[in-house]
């Protein structure tokens, strides 16, 4: 590959030279970058998976403190003069019925996501005006 040594003047240098010289660097500079991102994320991979298993742990007790929290709830009901049986199914339909609720509005959620339909419009507009050699000047419909 061509280069500039400290003894030499790039004016020196022919056009051919010059796009290897710039083509080299480019191509230098690239792998840098790449060799940069990539120490970059294995930083960042090496926090984040800290950070997850942290998520995790703490995912973990919180079912623990939930499951204490259940019986001891139970407990009260017993304590108010409620058969044990009894105490147990009421906080469990309690959850049952908490469920149901959350399964209910994330169904609503759900049925609500409209599937990227102005990606879809803008993108079908795009590939007809390729087709069509995009000779009028219609405004982006993004802009619209």
């Amino acid at each position: 590959m061509t280069e500039v040594r400290p003894d030499e003047h790039i004016e020196d240098k022919s056009l051919g030279e010059l796009v290897a010289l710039a083509s080299g660097n480019v191509s230098r500079l690239v792998r840098s970058e790449m060799e940069l991102a990539k120490l970059e994320l294995k930083g960042d991979i090496k926090k984040a998976a800290l950070g997850g298993t942290l998520f995790a742990v703490a995912g973990v007790i919180a079912c623990v403190v939930v499951i204490l929290l259940s019986i001891a709830a139970a407990y009260a009901l017993i304590d108010l003069g409620i058969w044990r049986w009894a105490a147990f199914l009421i906080v469990s339909l309690a959850y049952v019925l908490l469920a149901v609720a959350l399964c209910g509005i994330g169904y609503l959620r759900m049925r609500k996501i409209g599937g990227l339909k102005r990606t879809r419009r803008t993108t079908k507009d795009d590939l007809s005006m390729l087709r069509r050699g995009g000779g009028d000047h219609e405004q982006p419909a993004i802009a619209k």
